[in-house]
């Protein structure tokens, strides 16, 4: 499934740096003050970040890409293994490393023994020795030269101490260009969403054909937004799991709060929105939350029911209600029954998102328009208002991605028949897989005396 997209269409790639350490070091509040901005999520609670998050950082004019990982243990076990599997990849991909370490505690054993294996790579490694709020602590730093990886940088991630020191011997280690170039055209961007355990990132690592996103039973596990380039159908495609969304942002806190709004972000960012579904549960009022942000962010999306391999006939039947009577607002949606654990129907995922973006991109000819518009009034008038029948003049295409009609009128139509404008231009053009806009601009009648 995965294969190296033409090189023809490649961009520049930047050096990788990733960012490791042992669980709340700090990774997270030090990367977004590398990049000057609030993009990792971040909360006093060990075990925030688990997967592998990449961002784009400028440092003196000099672009590089930020890896930022979960807690890394190497004798980790359970679901710290997973992430500390993550954290193994990055140092892999990376053509340089930094050790974050907290100078308040001093080195744990955990230090030393990522620093041995550190000590044993290739990769270029730069030690940040953070918490040094004060000068007072600055001597507790300078104790972690015996890790031999050479000088310590003494940081605040918080409050910003050290940091261009840091950021200048980061720009010194890094390549001009990365050792291992993946070679990227521009991909359509994916977003991959859904409530908390309903296997997005199982689905992900199914497409990938690698353990990508971290996984576990655990509802959750997944806090930030993770990019995943693959190739489906000979075509490569951006993927980001993104966290699954329980409630509304303004009833989430903490950690959930942020990761919240990057799901919001990463769904605003994509041109499409693959929304998982359990079907092995009732569709619940999250599942149609999610649904709900895709179609009001206007963008394209394929309903995906997961779980496919633990439906029996009984839930079958059951389903099939729900979806009348819970999913009849987006039955335009392209539905395909998947399974993430057995690979069952994930194929036809590809051709699903393509025809849900040529929707989203369709546009129709004016003439063509209008010339349907004519035909479909004269046969349903619209309904008088007042009194008085108004009367439907024109209509144009004001936009695409997602499609938006203006219908100008010589009076107000109502909102149900505005939906069965909607009916008719789905039935007639397609637009299967994208949401569309249909609005009413009144013009009034001119005065023939002045």
């Amino acid at each position: 499934m995965n294969e190296t997209p033409d090189e023809s269409e490649a961009p520049v790639a930047n050096p990788i740096l990733a960012v490791v350490g042992r669980p709340n070091v700090g990774k997270s509040t030090l990367v977004n003050r590398m990049l000057g901005r609030r993009e990792a999520v971040v909360q006093d609670v060990p075990g925030v970040t688990r997967d592998r998050v990449a961002y784009d950082a400028l440092w003196r004019g000099r672009q590089f890409t930020l890896v930022d990982t979960g807690g890394w243990e190497p004798d980790a076990t359970g679901m710290r293994a997973r992430v500390a599997e993550q954290a193994e990849r990055a140092i892999a991909m990376a053509d340089a490393v930094l050790l974050v370490v907290d100078a308040s505690v001093g080195a744990t054993e955990v230090d030393d023994a990522v620093a041995r294996v550190l000590r044993r790579g290739d990769r270029p490694v730069i030690l940040a020795a953070n918490k040094v709020d004060d000068e007072r602590t600055e001597a507790e730093a300078t104790a972690l030269w015996r890790l031999g990886l050479g000088e310590p940088y003494a940081v605040s991630a918080l409050h910003g101490r050290g940091s261009g020191d840091l950021l200048d011997a980061i720009l010194d280690a890094l390549p001009s260009a990365p050792r291992e170039v993946d070679v990227i055209g521009g991909p359509r961007r994916v977003a991959l969403v859904g409530k908390p355990n309903v296997g997005k990132s199982s689905l992900l690592n199914r497409l990938v054909g690698e353990e990508r996103a971290v996984v576990d039973a655990v509802a959750g596990t997944t806090v930030d937004p993770v990019d995943s380039l693959l190739t489906l159908d000979e075509e490569v495609w951006r993927f980001v799991d993104t966290a699954g969304l329980r409630r509304r942002v303004s009833h989430a806190s903490g950690a959930e709060y942020y990761a919240s709004l990057r799901t919001a972000g990463a769904i605003d960012a994509a041109e499409v929105a693959i929304v998982l579904i359990d079907a092995s549960e009732p569709i619940s009022e999250q599942d149609q939350r999610v649904i709900s942000a895709v179609v009001e962010a206007g963008r394209a999306l394929v309903l995906a029911m997961n779980k496919w391999d633990l439906v029996d006939e009984d839930r079958r039947l059951i389903l099939a209600r729900e979806i009348d009577r819970d999913l009849a607002r987006v039955q335009w949606a392209a539905r395909l029954n998947v399974s993430a654990l057995t690979g069952r129907g994930v194929q036809r995922l590809a051709p699903a998102l393509r025809s849900a973006l040529e929707s989203w991109e369709q546009r129709i000819p004016t003439g063509r328009l209008n010339a349907w518009l004519t035909e479909v009034v004269q046969g349903t008038p619209p309904p008088p208002r007042g009194g008085r029948a108004p009367r439907v003049l024109f209509a144009t295409q004001a936009d695409t991605r997602p499609p938006r009609f203006v219908v100008f009128s010589t009076g107000f139509l109502e909102a149900g028949y505005r939906r069965f404008l909607e009916r008719r231009l789905r039935e007639d053009f397609g637009f299967a897989g994208t949401p569309i806009e249909v609005s009413v601009r009144v013009r009034e009648k001119r005065s023939r005396n002045r």
